[in-house]
């Protein structure tokens, strides 16, 4: 009889342990008649018997234990957010809900109703697919709680999986974290959760990476304490001097960002110069803060050359997710490099914390608004239905720079880099938008596409006659820009496709022919629409003659009344197997997938698959599908960067008439008919074409490139074993 029991007595020594800190934690959460009443309802539920170990092996309420805990120390979230981490493993149907809602409150039930769709997508999969990204952000719209209690929940699971056998969900999870929700910590200030994020990611995802970056990093770590005693002790000795309250601590860059750095600069350990930043944190009052900060800024730069192109100043004006600080880059001694970041005690709670730490903070109003702008963009999007362009675009916001410009009046605005006039007039407001023309930036006279910089003060320019484009959803960035033409595209098009409706049911009229609506809709799919707005959108541009509409609407109006004349019947037992497989074997058949064929796809090609290869299909904005190896060199990057836009794709049928392109390289010795031996094996291959052949020599050697029409990879596999038994051939390779 299967075990059921939830609770191995390790667990269960667990439990308490938790509890225990969580009550340290969040005791209001555990005060009296509340925590009777949660207690209550996890026991009630408990009881059930529907509370499983998860696909990584883990302890569901355990989990919901640990993430609570994190989202309280880390984030700084209260007690409904606590009680709904907690209450998230108990909770699957709307009834459940209800009774939630009289226990605890409205928006302990909005938290959990969120949080429960995001659990539904993760049942199957660790990571969220394409398909169901659009669930996962309509959950988020919810409420900004629930984002902050999945980045908790994300990273406490990475910190458990560390010992999983399922590697593949492993390194699913890995993934997902690094392309979505360690861009989401960092989108809302969480900075300390988005640096574990990042670095547990390349924990799994490229192992020795980690490991080579984190030994060096320790076997460095006296000479680094050292230098960094070196550089601060004169500081502290002036600031002191001052009369400022101030302490000062150096802080080693994450192991990502020092992988991302040695990439980036193409070099190895030893190039980075800037493995640390040094932190001078203030104690100072509200009202004296800048001057304060500046104060220290002067004090720095005057000991120690600043960088001016490194100067990067969020005091004057804070980034949108509230973070504040003054970074400064100086040459200090042995003339390296060091990054100095300025700031407060309250602000570098801010920066460790993000959002979250306004709250700790009474009486002092937070710059929400760019977040709460940020979420009202995200509903905006899912108005529309293409999950693409919304990923893109989501995507986009996440790793958006700011930029800063200004009304004429004076008001600031901000904007991701690469902001364009048309974004700023929509960020404006829609109606300006829809009817923008152009602007003035600082007086001169610019066009809607023009690219903004911070320091710009923008006028736009408006015509009432203008509407909005196609063309322009090829410029502008912003979320709120691209959901807001497409809005009014398709407003606007209804419209015309409502007139078009009218000027043909006319002709119908005029022409004395009996109009049916059913017969018509049945012709626009003759005519190869899926959608009739689709039809009716050509019909009013023109791209649809009346009288072809009418001529197919009075074929099918003959069909569907039995005036054809009767073709001879076959019934379905004429048509043997063999005649099916060989209408299937016509052509390869790609699969993609949930067995889905005829999509539009193309061969990539940087890996150019063929048939018989693992492959998978990566989405693209308006080039279809494209197929990719999965030893693609740049699939690693794309699952990385792009991974809710990767699908499931396989070969199916069997390959007989279509030939693909490869490229194979070949090393070897430069001996003495060693080309004419290949070219031989080559041209005696029936199912092979040689399209090209060039080789290099030198000093003895010989790299040629092959490039080859070849029909599948059973091929492919033994013209390479052929190729490897040439006498003088060192190896094989291929493209």
């Amino acid at each position: 009889m299967e075990d059921k029991r939830l609770f191995t007595a390790e667990e269960k020594q667990q439990l308490h342990s938790l509890y225990r800190e969580l009550k340290q934690k969040s005791p209001e959460t555990f005060e009296g008649k509340r925590y009777k009443q949660l207690k209550n309802t996890m026991t009630t539920l408990a009881c059930e018997g529907k509370l499983y170990h998860d696909l990584f092996d883990l302890n569901p309420v355990l989990r919901s234990m640990q993430s609570a805990i994190l989202a309280v120390d880390a984030i700084g979230l209260k007690t409904e957010s606590v009680i709904s981490c907690l209450l998230m493993p108990y909770i699957n149907t709307e009834e459940q809900l209800q009774d939630i809602e009289k226990t605890y409150g409205k928006s302990v039930k909005t938290i959990l109703h969120g949080l429960i769709h995001i659990s539904e997508l993760y049942k199957k999969s660790p990571s969220i697919e394409s398909e169901n990204f659009r669930n996962l952000l309509l959950s988020f719209a919810e409420d900004m709680r629930v984002i902050l209690i999945m980045i908790a929940d994300r990273t406490n699971l990475l910190r458990q999986i560390k010992h999983t056998p399922n590697v593949d969900a492993q390194l699913k999870a890995a993934e997902e974290a690094a392309y979505l929700y360690a861009p989401l910590a960092h989108k809302l200030g969480l900075y300390q959760i988005k640096s574990e994020l990042e670095d547990l990611s390349l924990k799994y995802m490229n192992h020795d990476a980690y490991y080579l970056i984190k030994d060096k990093l320790n076997a460095t770590k006296k000479s680094r304490e050292e230098y960094i005693d070196r550089f601060i002790s004169p500081i502290q000795e002036m600031l002191t001097k001052a009369g400022l309250k101030f302490y000062i601590k150096g802080r080693t860059k994450s192991i990502h960002s020092i992988w991302q750095k040695m990439n980036k600069q193409n070099c190895g350990f030893e190039g980075v110069y800037d493995l640390f930043a040094i932190r001078i944190i203030l104690d100072s009052p509200i009202e004296k803060e800048k001057q304060q900060c500046w104060q220290v800024y002067s004090m720095v730069t005057d000991m120690y050359r600043p960088n001016p192109k490194r100067l990067r100043d969020w005091l004057s004006i804070p980034k949108s997710n509230g973070y504040e600080s003054l970074h400064i880059t100086v040459l200090g001694p042995e003339n390296k490099w060091v990054e100095v970041q300025i700031r407060t005690e309250r602000m570098d709670e801010i920066a460790e914390h993000g959002l979250a730490a306004h709250w700790r903070y009474k009486g002092i109003k937070a710059e929400q608004s760019g977040i709460e702008n940020w979420l009202a963009n995200i509903r905006s999007a899912l108005e529309n239905n293409d999950d693409l362009q919304i990923m893109d675009q989501f995507k986009s916001d996440l790793y958006e720079d700011e930029v800063y410009v200004f009304t004429p009046k004076g008001d600031l605005h901000k904007l991701p880099k690469g902001a364009t006039v048309l974004d700023f007039a929509y960020n404006i407001h829609t109606n300006i938008g829809n009817h923008c023309i152009g602007a003035q930036i600082n007086n001169k006279n610019a066009s809607m596409r023009q690219v903004l910089n911070s320091g710009d003060q923008v006028s736009i320019l408006t015509n009432s006659n203008q509407s909005p484009k196609q063309a322009w959803l090829d410029f502008v960035v912003t979320s709120r820009a691209k959901s807001k033409i497409r809005q009014s595209i398709k407003e606007l098009e209804l419209k015309e496709g409502s007139i078009a409706r009218e000027q043909l049911e006319r002709t119908f009229k005029n022409r004395k022919i009996e109009f049916d609506s059913t017969v018509l809709n049945q012709t626009i799919k003759k005519l190869g629409y899926k959608e009739i707005n689709l039809f009716y959108k050509d019909l009013a541009n023109g791209g649809l003659d009346a009288d072809r509409i009418i001529e197919a609407y009075q074929l099918q109006y003959k069909r569907d009344t039995n005036q054809l004349e009767r073709t001879e019947i076959h019934s379905a037992e004429e048509f043997t197997t063999d005649h099916v497989n060989q209408l299937q074997n016509d052509q390869d058949v790609l699969i993609i997938d949930k067995n889905l064929k005829g999509i539009d796809f193309t061969l990539a090609k940087c890996c150019n698959p063929i048939y018989g290869d693992d492959i998978f299909g990566f989405v693209t904005v308006n080039k279809g599908i494209k197929i990719h190896r999965k030893t693609c060199p740049n699939a690693h990057a794309l699952m990385e960067r792009f991974g809710y836009r990767i699908v499931k794709a396989r070969w199916a049928g069997q390959s007989t008439r279509n030939t693909y392109p490869i490229v194979l390289h070949i090393v070897g010795n430069d001996d003495l008919g060693v080309v004419n031996n290949i070219s031989s094996i080559i041209s005696k291959e029936e199912k092979i074409n040689m399209r090209s052949f060039s080789i290099d020599t030198n000093d003895g050697l010989f790299s040629g490139s092959l490039t080859l029409m070849i029909g599948n990879l059973t091929v492919l596999d033994s013209l390479i074993k052929k190729l490897k038994t040439v006498k003088g051939v060192k190896n094989v390779t291929r493209g």
